[in-house]
């Protein structure tokens, strides 16, 4: 039996990623903030799935707590087959507009946590000869839209590397890159469904049977819907003071 671990597993992307990963028979590590929640989603998983599942609370942008987590997915004891880099959130305001500490904290979740996760997870893996990495980033990696941007810029370079780099160590490294995705990620930003267009909406079930489809192909860059593997296309050769019109899309 394998095991994933899954962060930010209680809403959206995420919990799909559970259910689907359970769905398949594995085992299940989750981390969340939310002790509730948590605790009942995995009694969900378990009633719905019959997996063993293991909750661990923790908020990543809190180093202490963090190292909780790393500390599991290096326990020779308890392998990790799988780690799904998920936990994530957005800041709506203009860069200046928003406390320099959110914006630490944004960062310490979508960069230091990945880094610092993906290091714990691929030191044990490579020990093994085996295991996989999926890192959710966005298809505003490809974009200018701030520190937001900047930091799934970093999950792609970073994943694309990882990926070249242990596959000989019979690692698969797989960076997701979802684009408006109906969940709560933008309820929380206190942004509407209205702010782009109904075509751009993925399906957050359908977007994460893609991408465990593209991991288990080897894919390194998973980039779910037609509409966005054309904006991710597109990207690469327009300049970027046009891209950058488009930076209130997703913000009203």
């Amino acid at each position: 039996m394998s095991t994933a671990l899954v962060t930010g597993p209680t809403a959206g992307i995420g919990r799909s990623f559970a259910h689907q990963l359970a769905g398949r028979g594995h085992d299940l590590v989750l981390v969340a903030r939310d002790a509730e929640r948590l605790e009942a989603e995995a009694a969900n998983l378990r009633r719905r799935h019959g997996v063993e599942v293991e909750v661990l609370v923790a908020d990543l942008a809190d180093r202490a707590q963090l190292a909780t987590v790393e500390s599991r997915l290096a326990d020779p004891d308890r392998p990790v087959d799988l780690l799904v880099n998920n936990a994530g959130f957005g800041l709506k305001g203009r860069f200046l507009d928003n406390d320099v500490e959110d914006e630490q904290a944004m960062l310490d979740v979508l960069v230091v946590a990945v880094m610092r996760l993906s290091h714990a997870a691929l030191s044990a893996m490579s020990q093994r000869g085996r295991g996989g990495v999926i890192n959710v980033s966005s298809v505003a990696a490809f974009l200018p839209r701030g520190t937001y941007s900047a930091a799934k810029s970093w999950v792609n370079s970073f994943g694309e590397w990882a990926a070249q780099e242990y596959r000989a160590d019979g690692i698969t490294v797989t960076t997701l890159c979802p684009g408006f995705t109906r969940t709560e990620f933008h309820e929380r930003m206190e942004v509407g469904r209205d702010s782009a267009p109904a075509f751009l909406w993925l399906d957050a079930d359908e977007l994460v049977r893609q991408a465990l489809k593209d991991h288990d192909a080897g894919k390194v860059l998973s980039v779910p819907g037609a509409q966005y593997k054309v904006v991710a296309g597109v990207t690469r050769v327009v300049p970027t003071r046009l891209l950058q019109k488009f930076q209130s899309l997703g913000r009203r």
